[in-house]
């Protein structure tokens, strides 16, 4: 198993912040898109997290809360289920904590959730609420464990326990549209409808299915997600070939905020957070989807 380490010091565990990514076991690269190791040392923590893919995230002290674009508040909870994101979300911790989570791609998030995928955009829930008291029995083994290697055996054969595959995900739907996402810096919904051969009816149900979203606002997110991802690793848009993607400067602005939760220029100065998700992802390129090491 391949770790990929970003932390906010030298990696000798005195950071306040220390964040780990790693691959999915070969079996699940379709359905997650990767595991992660938090370690939050911090006496509050009180971050934006970028609009993103929906989340299975394990925490040791759940003190905090998720406070959605809308204004909507969810508790956080030992066990949680993060649905796919619109916007950006405040994520707040008010003691410090361990997590393990991993991101759903769309074929994870409708095995996990079925006919209710839709339903979570841009909510959070007590998984307990649906897999009952044997969620914290996992939340236990993972808190015991005394490795990440250990979290990541309990982790990649959870995801094989909880994933349901009574009816196999339309993969070719999935990859024209990731595919779609990433082929060009600002993505235009006919060239979706013309890829797939279905009628734009047809595409915007298949995509607020598996993503949460309708096409126009997918593509919306990533355009954003990817230019913000970008500048927080300290590139610049020309670079990383996403600069024609916004009609102008004020466009970037408004966007880049609306879904990452900071404008460019604060972006330039990321937080700890920021950088260490930033850079964590790019560097499992070649281990992961495309759309996963570029968010």
């Amino acid at each position: 198993m391949s770790e990929i380490l970003i932390s906010s010091g030298d990696g000798d565990g005195q950071s306040p912040f220390e964040l780990n990514y790693y691959p999915p076991d070969p079996d699940l690269s379709e359905l997650v898109s990767s595991f992660y190791i938090a370690r939050i040392d911090m006496p509050r923590f009180e971050e934006y997290e970028r609009a993103d893919r929906p989340q299975f995230r394990f925490m040791e002290v759940a003190d905090g809360a998720y406070v959605f674009a809308d204004g909507h508040r969810a508790p956080a909870c030992s066990a949680n289920i993060i649905g796919p994101t619109s916007s950006r979300v405040l994520a707040i911790c008010n003691q410090p904590t361990r997590l393990f989570g991993f991101g759903m791609l769309p074929a994870g998030w409708a095995a996990l959730m079925g006919d209710h995928a839709e339903k979570l955009t841009d909510r959070a829930i007590d998984a307990a609420d649906i897999f009952g008291p044997w969620i914290n029995e996992v939340a236990s083994e993972l808190q015991a464990a005394q490795s990440a290697e250990e979290k990541l055996v309990i982790g990649n054969n959870f995801v094989r326990e909880v994933v349901r595959r009574d009816e196999a995900s339309p993969m070719w739907f999935i990859r024209t549209v990731d595919e779609w996402l990433t082929a060009s810096p600002s993505p235009q919904v006919p060239d979706l409808v013309a890829a797939t051969g279905m009628s734009i009816r047809s595409v915007e149900r298949m995509t607020k299915h598996f993503y949460g979203l309708s096409p126009r606002m997918l593509a919306r997110k990533y355009r954003a997600v990817r230019a913000a991802a970008a500048l927080a690793r300290g590139e610049t848009l020309d670079d990383a070939t996403l600069g024609d993607g916004f009609y102008d400067q004020s466009h970037l602005i408004r966007e880049v905020k609306h879904f990452a939760g900071a404008t460019p220029g604060q972006l330039s100065r990321p937080s700890l957070y920021t950088e260490a998700t930033s850079r964590g992802r790019k560097q499992l390129a070649g281990l992961v989807s495309p759309i996963v090491s570029e968010t």
